[in-house]
C-alpha cells in the first residue's frame, strides 16, 4: 500500500486535481476552502437565502442545501435567483440522499451535487448478504445504470459532484463484503468513482466522514493511498460527522480534521456542529489558517522506515512505570508550576475538591493524575490518586512525589524531539517529549517512530506549550497537536502548558482530547448531527435537554439525530439513539435496533431515560 502523504516530516500540501465549482475553484494550488450547510426548510426561500447570506459573511465559500425530493430540488432555482438579486454569487451544493431524480434535477440548477454512495442506489436494511463474485458484479452493474444518468448530466452542465461516503450509512452490500471499516468506506466511494472515470467525468470531490475520529482519519488516509496507487488525485472534503456542540464539538472536529491537515491533506473543510451554521465557518477557517506559512518550519530529519500503521489503530507497546504506559489509560498532567504556593484549593480546577469539615477529598471524573509544581513544596495530605512531580533539586522525599530533570536518570526525563541520543541506556524514566518546531506533531511523531525503530519501550508523555493564544485557538491547536499522535497510538499521557488559559480549561481540554481520540473515556459522549432542512425538531434545544439529564453517565454514547437520514446508520457506535421520525415524533434506538416508535416529542426525553435504566446503564447523580 502506498503511503498516504508525500512527506512525513516536511509539510507540503498534496497537490490535487483542480475542480471547478462555479466561480470558486477547489483543489490544485487554491487555498483550503470553507463551507457549511443551511438548517432552514429548503422550501422557505427567503429564510434559506437570508441564512446563506449570514453564512457567506461568516466566511463560507460554498453553501450546501438539502434537496430530499424533487420539489426542494426545483426550489433551488428560486433560492439561487434571489441570492443573485441580492448580489451574492456563492456556489450552491445540493445535498442528496435516496433520490436520484432530485439529484438529476439539482445538477441542472446548482454548481455541485453531493451524493452518498451508501444510499444513492441502495436501501439499507441492516442485512448481511452472502454474495458470489458474479452476484456482486451484477449489483455493481445495477448501480452503474442508476448512477450514470447523473454523471452525464453533471458532465453536460459542468456541475461538480462530491462522492461523500459516511461511516454510518454504508450499504448492506458493502458491509457484507468489507465490513464496517475504513476499507469498506473507501471501496464504497471507489465503486462510484470508477463509473465516473469510465465516463470521463472528473469534476469530483471525495469525502470519508465518520463520527469516530479514528475511523475517519484512517479512511481518508486509505483513500489517498488507494488513489495514489491508481494515479488519481481528486480533492478532499474534510469533516467529522455529528461532532456535537460547544467544547466537545470543536475538540472532536479539530482532532479529526487537524490530523489530516497536518499531513497536507484536505482542500475544503466543513465543521459539523450542533449550532447555527454561521458558527461553523470561523472554526473551519481557524483550522485552515494555521497552515499558512507552515512549510517554513525548521527541518526534521527524514523517516527512513515507518513503523506506524496509519490505516489502523495500534497503541505503541510501552513498559508500565507506576500507572503510566503499559495497558494503563493515558494520564493527564496539570501544570501548576507558575503558582507561588500550592494550596488544596488550587486542585479544585483539576478535578479534586477538599471538604474541611470531613477532611476528605472528592475525586471528579476529570481529575488529573499528576500535577507538576516546579520548585514548590506540598505541605498537605494529597488525594490518594494524585502524584506530584517536582524539579529534581526540590523533590520531597515523600510517597508519590517524583523528580523531573532534562539530564541524568530522574523519574521523569525531559527530552526534545530533536534529540534521541542516550535514551536507550535509561531504565526507569518516563520520557516527557517536548517540541518547539512549528511542525511539532511531525517532529514528535518522528521521535516516536525512532523509539519503535530502536525498540525502546519507555513510556512517553506528550508535552506541548502554548503562548499568546486565544481560548478558541488554544482549543483547536492543542486538539490537533495531541489528537494526531493519540489517534496513531503514540503517547502515554498529556501535559499541556498554556499561558492566558485557565487551569480548568487546560485540564478539561486534555480529557476532551483523550475522549475525542477514544483513548480515555471520562464523560458521556453525544453524537449529535448539525441541523439541516431535513431536521424534524430543534436539535440545539433537544441536545441541551438530553445533556442536562444524562451528562453524568460516564462512557455512555448517545446519538441525537434530526431525521432518519442521519439516523441509525449515522449514529455509528452509539449505545442509544434519539431520532426524529416525523413532525413532533421521536423513535428511540438501542444500538441500531428500534425500541420505541413515534413517541411524542414532549415525552421522548423521559422515555430515553427509562430506556437507559431498563438496560442497566443508568446511575443516579451524586449531589
Amino acid at each position: 500500500m502506498a503511503l498516504y502523504t508525500n512527506n512525513l516530516t516536511q509539510y507540503e500540501r498534496w497537490l490535487t486535481r483542480e475542480v471547478n465549482i462555479g466561480s470558486v475553484p477547489l483543489g490544485g494550488k487554491n487555498p483550503i476552502r470553507i463551507q457549511s450547510m443551511t438548517t432552514t426548510d429548503t422550501m422557505d426561500t427567503l429564510a434559506t437565502v437570508e441564512q446563506t447570506i449570514r453564512m457567506v459573511e461568516a466566511g463560507c465559500e460554498y453553501v450546501r442545501i438539502t434537496a430530499p425530493s424533487l420539489k426542494e430540488a426545483e426550489n433551488l432555482a428560486n433560492i439561487k435567483k434571489e441570492l443573485k438579486a441580492r448580489g451574492y454569487d456563492v456556489p450552491l451544493i445540493a445535498d442528496i440522499h435516496y433520490t436520484p431524480n432530485a439529484a438529476e434535477l439539482a445538477a441542472r440548477i446548482v454548481e455541485k451535487v453531493r451524493v452518498n454512495p451508501g444510499n444513492y442506489a441502495d436501501k439499507k436494511k441492516f442485512e448481511n448478504i452472502e454474495y458470489t463474485d458474479d452476484a456482486y458484479n451484477k449489483e455493481l452493474e445495477r448501480i452503474r445504470q442508476k448512477f450514470t444518468p447523473l454523471v452525464k448530466i453533471c458532465k453536460e452542465y459542468g456541475t461538480a459532484m462530491r462522492i461523500g461516503t459516511n461511516h454510518g450509512s454504508l450499504s448492506d452490500r458493502i458491509m457484507s463484503r468489507y465490513g464496517d471499516s475504513p476499507l469498506g468506506m473507501v471501496e464504497s466511494a471507489m465503486e462510484f468513482l470508477r463509473i465516473c472515470e469510465d465516463l470521463k467525468y472528473h469534476n469530483i470531490v471525495l469525502s470519508m466522514k465518520a463520527s469516530n475520529t479514528q475511523i475517519m482519519v484512517q479512511a481518508y488516509r486509505l483513500l489517498v493511498a488507494t488513489m495514489k496507487e491508481n494515479n488519481m488525485n481528486y480533492p478532499l472534503h474534510l469533516g467529522v460527522t455529528e461532532a456535537g456542540d460547544g467544547e466537545d464539538g470543536r475538540i472532536k472536529s479539530a482532532v479529526g480534521i487537524g490530523t489530516l491537515l497536518e499531513d497536507g491533506l484536505g482542500d475544503t473543510i466543513r465543521v459539523s456542529l450542533t449550532e447555527d451554521p454561521e458558527f461553523e465557518a470561523p472554526v473551519a477557517k481557524a483550522l485552515a489558517d494555521r497552515y499558512t506559512g507552515r512549510a517554513k518550519h525548521q527541518p526534521i530529519a527524514p523517516i527512513k522506515s515507518y513503523h506506524i500503521n496509519p490505516f489502523e489503530y495500534n497503541r505503541r507497546a510501552s513498559a508500565e512505570i507506576n500507572n503510566i504506559g503499559g495497558k494503563s489509560v493515558p494520564v493527564v498532567i496539570a501544570d501548576l508550576s507558575e503558582l507561588k504556593e500550592i494550596k488544596p484549593a488550587n486542585l479544585f480546577a483539576v478535578g479534586y475538591t477538599y471538604s474541611v469539615p470531613t477532611d476528605k477529598w472528592t475525586i471528579g471524573d476529570m481529575a488529573c493524575d499528576y500535577i507538576f509544581v516546579g520548585d514548590n513544596e506540598i505541605n498537605f495530605e494529597i488525594p490518594g490518586t494524585l502524584g506530584i512531580i517536582q524539579n529534581e533539586k526540590s523533590v520531597q522525599k515523600k510517597d508519590r512525589h517524583y523528580s523531573i530533570s532534562d539530564s541524568g536518570n530522574p523519574d521523569f526525563l525531559i527530552v526534545n524531539a530533536k534529540n534521541i541520543t542516550q535514551i536507550s541506556a535509561l531504565k526507569n524514566s518516563v520520557l516527557v517529549l517536548e517540541t518547539d518546531n512549528l511542525h511539532g506533531l511531525a517532529e514528535q511523531r518522528a521521535f516516536m517512530n525512532e523509539l519503535l525503530e530502536q525498540k525502546i519501550s519507555l513510556p512517553v508523555i506528550i508535552k506541548r506549550s502554548y503562548a499568546n493564544l486565544s481560548p478558541e485557538n488554544f482549543q483547536l491547536h492543542s486538539a490537533t497537536d495531541f489528537g494526531g499522535l493519540f489517534l496513531d497510538g503514540l503517547g502515554d499521557g498529556v501535559w499541556i502548558k498554556a499561558d492566558k488559559i485557565s487551569l480548568s480549561q487546560s485540564n478539561s481540554q486534555a480529557f476532551g482530547i483523550l475522549q475525542a481520540t477514544r483513548t480515555r473515556i471520562s464523560k458521556t459522549e453525544y453524537i449529535s448531527c448539525p441541523s439541516c432542512g431535513r431536521t424534524l425538531f430543534d436539535l440545539q434545544e433537544t441536545t441541551a435537554k438530553i445533556r442536562a439529564v444524562t451528562h453524568h453517565l460516564k462512557g455512555v454514547k448517545i446519538g441525537i439525530m434530526g431525521c432518519i437520514v442521519n439516523g441509525p446508520g449515522e449514529m455509528a457506535d452509539a449505545d442509544y439513539g434519539y431520532v426524529g421520525s416525523g413532525v413532533g415524533k421521536i423513535t428511540l434506538y438501542k444500538g441500531k435496533e428500534v425500541v420505541k416508535k413515534s413517541i411524542a416529542a414532549e415525552l421522548a426525553v423521559d422515555a430515553l431515560i427509562n430506556l437507559i435504566k431498563e438496560n442497566g446503564d443508568w446511575v443516579e447523580k451524586v449531589s
